[in-house]
C-alpha cells in the first residue's frame, strides 16, 4: 500500500478516471512543484530491504553486481544484478553500514524475487547471510531546495556538502528517532532518504511537519515521483530495466565496472557487447506542445512515419510544462548521439494522434545535476 496522491483540503477523496488529464492532475502538479521549489515528503516504505552480512558479503556482492561495490562503510552506491545475457534481474541501491554489512534497498514487492537471486547465486561456501528486512523500516524521502533547513531544524546532524557529501549513509536524529539518512534522490533534487525503524516513524513524520510548516512542506506521493523521475530520465524496474535490457541499451553503461577485478555475473555478455552499437536504446522523449494529451507508456514511437520503438513511461512533467517519456528505439546498428537525435523527426502514437517530440540522451531537466549537489 502506498499513496498516489493526496486530496487538497475540501476535496472528495477519490478518483475520476479518464484517458487524459484526470481530478488528481493539479494535486500531483502541485506536489511536483512542491519538491522542485520547497520541500516535499514521500512515502516510500514499501521498498523492498535486504540485509547482507558475513565476512565474504563483500566479495559475493562484487559476483552480483555490476557497479563496484567495494565502497567505504558510509557510503551508498547505485548498482544492476544482472543476468549471464548481461540483462537486469534487478537495480538496487547499496548502503555499506560497516565492513561486513550492507542494506540492499530494490523495488516494491521485489523482496522474494531479489532475496531468491541472492541465495541462489551466493556461492555455498561463503560466509553470509541475508535476511529480509522490509517490515523493519519505513523509508521517508525528504527532497526539495528546503529539505536541508528541514532536517537540520529537527535534529543536530550536519547537512553540508562537506559533512555529508552524496550518495553518504549516515545515523541521523530526528525528535525522539534515531535512524540512517542516505543523500540519494529519486526526484532528481537535493534530499536525503530517511530510513526509519518502523516503530518510529510516526512520530518523525509529525516532527518533520511540525518544522516544517513555514518552509512549504508537503505531502507527495507516486504520480508526482513518476513526473520527476521521468523529468530526469532515471529508470524503473520492470519497464526499462528487464532481464532483456543490458546497461549499454538502458544508457547506464556508467554503472558498470567491466575493470573491478572481478568476474561479474554478465561481465563475459557486456564485454561483447561494449565495442558494438546496441540494438535498442532508451531516450527521454518531451512533447514539442504543452496541451499535447497525455500518454501512459506502450505508444508506438515513429521515425519519418514509420515504427522505431515504444513508450516505456510517461507522464506530464510540471517543471517542464510537457508531458515527457521514456521509450526503447531501435538503432538500427548505428550509435545514437544527442547530434543524430535532435534532426530525427520523431512522433508518438496516443490514442491515434501523433504528436511531435523531441528526444536526448540527457535529462531534460538539470541535466547538470546542479540541484541534485545541492
Amino acid at each position: 500500500e502506498r499513496p498516489n496522491v493526496f486530496a487538497p483540503a475540501g476535496e472528495t477523496r477519490a478518483i475520476a478516471y479518464a484517458w487524459d488529464r484526470q481530478n488528481w492532475f493539479p494535486w500531483a502538479n502541485a506536489e511536483q512543484k512542491a519538491a522542485r521549489e520547497s520541500v516535499a515528503i514521500f512515502d516510500m516504505t514499501s521498498f523492498a530491504k535486504l540485509l547482507v552480512q558475513g565476512r565474504d558479503a563483500e566479495t559475493e556482492l562484487q559476483r552480483l553486481c555490476a557497479n563496484d561495490v567495494a565502497i567505504k562503510p558510509g557510503m551508498s552506491v547505485y548498482t544492476g544484478m544482472l543476468n549471464e545475457r548481461g540483462g537486469y534481474e534487478s537495480d538496487v541501491t547499496l548502503s555499506r553500514l560497516s565492513a561486513h554489512e550492507f542494506l540492499l534497498l530494490t523495488g516494491t514487492a521485489q523482496a522474494v524475487r531479489d532475496l531468491d537471486w541472492l541465495r541462489r547465486n551466493i556461492r555455498e561456501d561463503a560466509h553470509v547471510t541475508v535476511t529480509d528486512v522490509t517490515s523493519a523500516y519505513s523509508v521517508l524521502p525528504i527532497m526539495g531546495p528546503h529539505s536541508r533547513e528541514l532536517l537540520q531544524r529537527s535534529g543536530g546532524t550536519k547537512l553540508d556538502n562537506a559533512s555529508f557529501p552524496f550518495g553518504a549513509v549516515q545515523p541521523i536524529e530526528i525528535g525522539y528517532a534515531t535512524g540512517l539518512a542516505c543523500r540519494r534522490t529519486y526526484m532528481g533534487e537535493l534530499g536525503w532518504e530517511l530510513y526509519i525503524p518502523t516503530e518510529f516513524v510516526a512520530g518523525v513524520y509529525d516532527t518533520l511537519h511540525e518544522a516544517g510548516g513555514d518552509l512549504g512542506l508537503r505531502d507527495a506521493g507516486y504520480y508526482a515521483i513518476e513526473a520527476l523521475r521521468l523529468e530526469k530520465g532515471y529508470r524503473a524496474w520492470g519497464r526499462e530495466l528487464t532481464p532483456d535490457v543490458t546497461p549499454y541499451e538502458a544508457g547506464l553503461g556508467w554503472a558498470v565496472k567491466l575493470d573491478k577485478g572481478c568476474d561479474f555475473i554478465g561481465r563475459n555478455a557486456l564485454l561483447a557487447a561494449k565495442s558494438l552499437a546496441p540494438a535498442t536504446r532508451c531516450v527521454s522523449l518531451v512533447a514539442i506542445e504543452a496541451d499535447a494529451p497525455l500518454a501512459h507508456g506502450g505508444e508506438l514511437v515513429l521515425r519519418d512515419g514509420r515504427p522505431v520503438g515504444d513508450v516505456t513511461s510517461a507522464a506530464y512533467g510540471a517543471a517542464l510544462g510537457r508531458v515527457v517519456m521514456l521509450a526503447s528505439l531501435k538503432t538500427g546498428g548505428l550509435k545514437l548521439d544527442e547530434a543524430a537525435l535532435s534532426t530525427q523527426a520523431l512522433e508518438v502514437d496516443i490514442g491515434g494522434q501523433r504528436i511531435k517530440v523531441r528526444a536526448t540522451l540527457r535529462a531534460p531537466y538539470d541535466a547538470g545535476n546542479m540541484r541534485v549537489r545541492g
